[in-house]
């Protein structure tokens, strides 16, 4: 079968295209459910025309050996993506807001005063260190609710952190041995508390999540629902992770969770299919002790809680605000390996008996659901056969797929452009080229990994704790990942170079040349975030517009905060200022007068540093940790970031 087509209709599509989408992006608001169907409809039919005319037009007969097997390996890959992403704009028809629902809960529960349900907090701890668990504790101390436990559950069984719990009069457990790790941990925190504090509902924390002052009061009042076991909240991390930092776009791009966090979820909480996603969730202790704790059959048991509770008639409920704050993975081999652990959990949990795709009491629905979220996993090894195509091309002759360069305009230049479009929209300039692919496309080397080898041996396979707080003072490349990307640049260059210097222009090698160019731009910014950069700040600095006064000796002066962090503050300049090391106080609202000294000053701002004592520092963790203003982009600026990406491959841009 042919799809027909001539030049002036490529160019009537790709126009009408190109119309179409500038005005739905420019006009169509995506918190509007039809607007979301009609744009959904073009970027989808989009899509779809091209995969109908991928399947009908371009694929080899079989006669050509390992060509045509390449080419359906590649088509089969290609399709799954297509299938995953024609499902998530479906899914993303709907949309559910609990916020209205919070704030009715919130002025019930607070019109209540004391006579509200107890709540007991989880901190889930393996081998974080004092500076990280610290702001944790301290956080889930200043949580502003009447009744709150705070239950620190050890499983590295350390002295040191059982006296220091004593001191700041939290609950701490430890248990004999890791099994099941972080499950079996909440699960010997949820048996020891029964006997103690046996609150009704239990706030679980990683370890390096510091809940808000509200967290409580927002989420507690969505349990008025009775099919509701577990309400979710958003992870938002107050460090760059390693693709932000690395390719200096802390300010400009966001982290790579964000369309998940923000977007997706509340379009599957619309559905009744959000999932919990292992820390800053409520749970009720009676659901979860009825269904025989949390689950300790797979790496990952936060997806597999929810599913558990679902087959006991329980939905979570996802509540789309910033209720806490943590730390993101701080090194590319953390990162992917996170990914990977991810990846593994979601094909175990596939894989039991009681599972969603294998196990009784589902809707038709939750397995749907499930499915589309494994194929999230299954479609990353396309990444990287995108890469790949050009190079057994230009070596070998073997073709991805067999089609002439005008075609590929006609049918896939406009799905690529309607996407481009419905992207940024829906996701409100959450996603950005390159950066998005750049993301997807290093996780993709672990986790096409971790796919291999789960098709052997799915189980047994210990938990690994993604490591933070470690030395990030010094360059690190990551030689094994980047080697990887650096050989396929080189063969890619080679090859395209030694085909133009031959003079062979036919269509094929126009269409590679140009998939081609492509590839190396991914590469070179694959190969960049590679390169781990110091993080040479051991604390983050949060913007703080708020007015203070600094004292040196009798003299007093008034100024403005311009940041703070747990080690110091940057203040506006004004006339007379200290020397540099001189000692002096500056007032912290909500803390009180901090000793500090002068660590430098410019034209523009002065540089403290605090020297304070623990007091003055768990009062500086509740200020910043329990109310943490944004300092990592939540919306891309497009134009700093790539300006920064061209400054860093050696470009001569500025990003002012």
């Amino acid at each position: 079968m042919s799809f027909p087509f001539d030049n002036l209709s490529m160019l009537e599509v790709i126009g009408l295209t190109l119309l179409l989408g500038v005005g739905l992006a420019r006009f169509a608001n995506p918190h509007r459910q039809f607007d979301r169907l009609l744009f959904g409809l073009l970027a989808g039919g989009l899509l779809l025309r091209y995969a109908l005319w991928r399947t009908a037009d371009t694929l080899p007969d079989s006669s050509h050996g390992f060509a045509s097997v390449w080419s359906y390996v590649f088509y089969v890959f290609e399709m799954i993506s297509i299938v995953y992403t024609l499902a998530a704009i479906a899914v993303m028809v709907r949309r559910r807001d609990n916020r209205p629902q919070a704030d009715a809960g919130e002025a019930r529960l607070r019109a209540a005063g004391t006579n509200v349900p107890a709540v007991d907090v989880f901190i889930a701890t393996y081998n974080e260190d004092w500076q990280i668990l610290e702001k944790t504790i301290v956080a889930a101390k200043a949580i502003d609710y009447p009744h709150v436990a705070v239950w620190v559950l050890d499983d590295t069984r350390r002295d040191w952190l059982r006296d220091r719990c004593a001191q700041l009069g939290v609950n701490y457990t430890r248990r004999p041995d890791n099994s099941h790790a972080k499950a079996g941990n909440l699960n010997n925190g949820l048996r020891l508390s029964a006997g103690h504090t046996n609150a009704p509902y239990i706030l679980v924390l990683d370890a390096d999540f510091a809940a808000q002052k509200n967290i409580l009061y927002r989420v507690l009042g969505l349990f008025a629902d009775s099919k509701v076991a577990l309400v979710q909240t958003p992870q938002f991390y107050y460090n760059a992770d390693p693709i932000q930092h690395n390719l200096g776009a802390t300010d400009s791009w966001v982290d790579e969770q964000r369309v998940f966090f923000d977007v997706f979820q509340p379009s599957r909480d619309a559905w009744d299919s959000a999932f919990c996603v292992g820390t800053s969730f409520v749970i009720s202790r009676k659901a979860i002790t009825d269904a025989g704790g949390f689950p300790t059959d797979s790496v990952c048991e936060d997806i597999h809680t929810t599913y558990l509770l679902r087959k006991s008639g329980y939905i979570t409920r996802w509540l789309n605000e910033r209720l806490s704050v943590g730390l993101s993975a701080e090194g590319l081999v953390e990162y992917i390996n996170q990914r990977g652990r991810w990846c593994l959990g979601t094909m175990q949990v596939a894989l039991l008996k009681d599972g969603p795709l294998r196990g009784s009491g589902y809707r038709l629905i939750d397995r749907l659901h499930y499915i589309h979220g494994m194929l999230h996993w299954i479609g990353k090894p396309f990444l990287l056969m995108m890469l790949v195509a050009p190079v057994l091309y230009w070596y070998f002759g073997i073709a991805a797929f067999y089609t002439t360069p005008e075609r590929f305009l006609f049918y896939g230049l406009p799905a690529l452009i309607g996407f481009w479009f419905y992207g940024p929209w829906i996701t409100e300039r959450r996603t950005l080229p390159i950066f998005t692919e750049v993301t997807q496309l290093v996780a993709s080397y672990a986790v096409t990994r971790t796919i291999i080898s789960a098709c052997f041996r799915p189980f047994g396979r210990p938990f690994k704790v993604t490591a933070k707080g470690l030395d990030r003072s010094k360059v690190v490349v990551h030689w094994r990942l980047a080697g990887f990307f650096i050989t396929l640049m080189l063969f890619l260059q080679i090859g395209a170079a030694n085909t133009i210097m031959n003079a062979d222009m036919s269509a094929g090698t126009v269409f590679n040349l140009g998939w081609t160019l492509i590839a190396l731009v991914l590469n070179l910014a694959a190969i960049m975030a590679c390169v781990d950069l110091p993080r040479l700040r051991q604390e983050e600095r949060f913007p703080f517009r708020r007015a203070t006064r600094w004292r040196v000796g009798a003299r007093e002066e008034s100024s403005q905060f311009i940041d703070i962090s747990l080690s110091g503050a940057a203040l506006r300049r004004g006339t007379g200022m200290p020397a540099r090391g001189e000692r002096l106080r500056v007032l912290v609202p909500e803390v009180g007068w901090v000793p500090a000294r002068v660590a430098r000053h410019s034209k523009r701002r002065l540089c403290v540093q605090f020297e304070t004592d623990e007091a003055l520092r768990h009062r500086l963790i509740e200020l910043i940790f329990s109310q943490t203003p944004h300092n990592v982009a939540i919306k891309a600026r497009p134009l700093r970031a790539f300006l920064r990406l061209a400054r860093l491959a050696g470009l001569s841009f500025s990003s002012r």
